[in-house]
């Protein structure tokens, strides 16, 4: 169900779903009302909910559609304001499964083509983990299932997951990558690590765009009562500060004499992502070596794998979120499945192990 007031963005997104062959769309809305009003009977899977709409907005409908249907996927769609990225992240909080920026201008080429990339692949992941919830679970019977669209998967039986062992040396940092439901993710971890934050640098990489990141910075600082900001070229890493990755730039880590120093890097997307975890994690081991401790939360994709790969042959440690408590087991089932974890965790766990790995507990 794709909702918005705009004629344009709706023609747009419509074509682009319909176009895919696991994918159709059931309504092109206008507002927010007409989403609520219509819900029943069209009875969507994945609902793209604008933020600005005439007679009812997103964020009003939202916990709307939700009580009326509360396994849907609400994806919403917002420009780049930071107006727009604080009720994207508000969103999240109230139940929306992630959020994506609109392109100022559609008729930017280049801005058009990674708005449909990112949407059809938010769509696609969190569609098909919400349809196999659905068709597994006995809690909450849902509206009666629509007919023509691929059938949904069993997920298959978890391989047994190798664990290695974590690194010999006391960590010096603590590195994490994080992409869909980073936010609320992110928030929840740093919340429970503050004599972690207190004892180390905390670096953290969210796939997000500019002005998004600028917000979520300010939030984590509130969730984890220590101080928070954006990176900055080329200042000094030190213990007791988060430092979040700009949108837009990757942020590596360089080193400055004696000192770990933040390097952003404007070169092109690694992994579809800009940022992306795997620059940070692996200009990480030229500074600590096997010092390192990393996390890779829930996300789509597998940014984060191939830099854990190399922390974990420098002597680091990697930790993943588990798939239970993961919006998209992408990016930390890549890690499990690629055998460089040390520890698979709920997220309720994460924070915990982490204080007791820093205190010095190598089990």
């Amino acid at each position: 169900m794709v909702v918005d007031d705009s004629v344009v963005i709706r023609g747009m997104i419509s074509r682009w779903i319909g176009a895919e062959p696991d994918m159709e769309v059931v309504a092109s809305l206008r507002t927010g009302l007409d989403a609520v009003n219509q819900l029943e009977r069209i009875n969507p899977d994945v609902a793209v909910l604008d933020i600005e709409m005439p007679d009812l907005d997103g964020i009003s409908a939202l916990p709307q559609l939700l009580a009326k249907k509360r396994d849907l996927v609400i994806i919403m769609a917002s420009t780049l304001t930071r107006r727009n990225a604080e009720i994207s992240l508000k969103a999240l909080s109230l139940g929306a499964a992630d959020y994506i920026p609109k392109p100022e201008s559609t008729r930017e080429a280049t801005a058009a083509e990674t708005f449909r990339h990112d949407l059809i692949q938010k769509i696609r992941h969190l569609g098909a983990k919400a349809r196999r919830s659905t068709v597994h679970t006995t809690a909450s019977p849902p509206l009666a299932p629509r007919t023509g669209l691929a059938p949904v998967a069993a997920p298959a039986a978890p391989a047994q997951i190798a664990r290695r062992s974590f690194g010999l040396l006391q960590p010096k940092v603590l590195l994490i990558g994080s992409s869909t439901g980073g936010p609320q993710a992110l928030m929840s971890l740093v919340a429970e690590i503050g004599s972690v934050i207190d004892r180390v640098p905390v670096l953290v990489t969210q796939h997000m765009p500019p002005t998004f990141t600028t917000i979520l910075a300010e939030h984590l600082a509130r969730a984890s009562k220590r101080p928070a900001h954006e990176g900055i070229d080329g200042e000094t890493i030190r213990p007791g500060q988060i430092y979040l990755a700009p949108g837009g730039r990757h942020m590596r880590i360089a080193r400055h004499g004696i000192d770990a120093t933040i390097a952003l890097d404007d070169g092109p997307p690694v992994n579809f992502c800009k940022p992306a975890v795997d620059p940070m994690f692996t200009s990480a081991i030229d500074v600590w070596a096997g010092s390192i401790m990393s996390v890779i939360l829930t996300g789509m994709g597998s940014d984060g794998m191939r830099g854990g790969k190399d922390i974990v042959a420098a002597g680091g440690s990697v930790i993943a979120q588990d798939e239970a408590t993961s919006v998209v087991w992408g990016m930390p089932g890549a890690a499990v499945n690629a055998g460089i974890c040390a520890a698979v965790l709920p997220l309720n766990q994460i924070g915990s192990k982490l204080v007791r790995v820093f205190a010095g507990d190598r089990s």
